[in-house]
């Protein structure tokens, strides 16, 4: 009976080896669909659509986006971990729905390990700190000064609490001592404009949502939340290099599909998005841009997970972040 059972237990899984295995074949034979957590217009999704729209090619089929904005990246990450298995659902995100939110929700309605199947990571992006062009602040240490000048400190915006600008600025405040008052706003849009706008007097963010304004001039960089300077602006220095040391707040956003996806499909779309990371012309776009490209294998984005799970619940559990602070 036991020989039986193993016996069919060998075969059942010999099946769906084969299976798994032809589905590889013919995959993909439709659309294949990346959902992106946040606004359309945005960093994340301006990489994405970088991305499809060379992926159309490696597949050989219509690669779309779909944004499914809200709750700090939660609805589309739920999206993605409930939809089917097949590789026709992929998920497109940053580090602040799958390392971060994990320690500042008890209801997150996914796990980032047990519900996604890890494909690549895809880009690195630094945080930046950023004023208003016609301030008379050069340098991060001038925005302390002027901070510690006030009896009311700063307002410095973020993108959303928990978002890794905001992280980045409460290591900034630890680090610098600097009196700030953390103004969290739904997105980098409407925080860039009140920056650009003087409601505000400085925030980090991703290099991507800044380069179109330090570019044109109407936001100054005064600092790298990295431990090394962006090879885009490389007359900006660290804010290690400005004496407010252990800033580092590095993003990255990476590519997901749903838990129990088969591998053979697993490495075929990494197969994929490694090669259109490889062509210059691709690379080049996103540089100019402010991200990096930094792919990698399967295995490779599921190690760098767990490290920063831990490494940034650290920080959400040392500086007591939650949802609504």
């Amino acid at each position: 009976m036991v020989f039986r059972r193993l016996a069919a237990l060998s075969a059942a899984l010999a099946f769906l080896g084969l299976a798994g295995a032809a589905h590889a074949q013919d995959y993909p034979s439709r659309t294949v669909k990346i959902v992106v957590a946040f606004p359309a217009g945005g960093p994340t999704d301006f990489v994405a659509r970088v991305l499809a729209d060379k992926l159309k090619g490696a597949l050989g089929q219509s690669v779309i986006i779909e944004n499914k904005p809200g709750a700090n990246a939660a609805i589309g990450a739920e999206s993605v971990a409930k939809s089917d298995p097949d590789g026709y659902t992929l998920f497109f995100t940053t580090a602040g729905a799958v390392v971060i939110n994990p320690h500042m929700r008890a209801n997150l309605p996914y796990d980032p390990i047990k519900d996604f199947a890890p494909i690549t990571l895809v880009v690195n992006t630094m945080e930046v700190l950023v004023v208003k062009s016609d301030t008379p602040m050069k340098s991060a240490t001038d925005l302390v000064a002027f901070a510690k000048s006030r009896p009311d400190g700063i307002a410095m915006a973020s993108t959303g609490v928990g978002s890794p600008p905001h992280l980045a600025l409460e290591l900034f405040k630890s680090s610098s001592g600097a009196n700030v008052l953390h103004v969290p706003y739904r997105g980098a849009a409407p925080a860039v404009t009140d920056v650009v706008g003087g409601q505000v007097h400085a925030m980090f963010a991703d290099l991507p949502v800044l380069m179109p304004q330090i570019k044109g001039g109407t936001l100054r960089p005064i600092g790298v939340g990295s431990k090394r300077r962006a090879s885009v602006l490389p007359d900006v220095p660290t804010l290690d290099e400005q004496g407010i040391k252990d800033v580092y707040a590095d993003n990255w956003y990476a590519l997901f599909a749903p838990a129990k996806t088969p591998a053979p499909v697993i490495a075929k779309l990494n197969a994929a998005v490694n090669a259109v990371l490889k062509d210059p012309e691709t690379a080049r776009k996103l540089i100019e841009a402010g991200a990096d490209p930094a792919a990698g294998t399967p295995e490779q984005l599921a190690e760098f997970l767990k490290s920063e799970l831990e490494r940034w619940g650290k920080v959400v559990k040392e500086k007591n972040i939650k949802e609504g602070s």
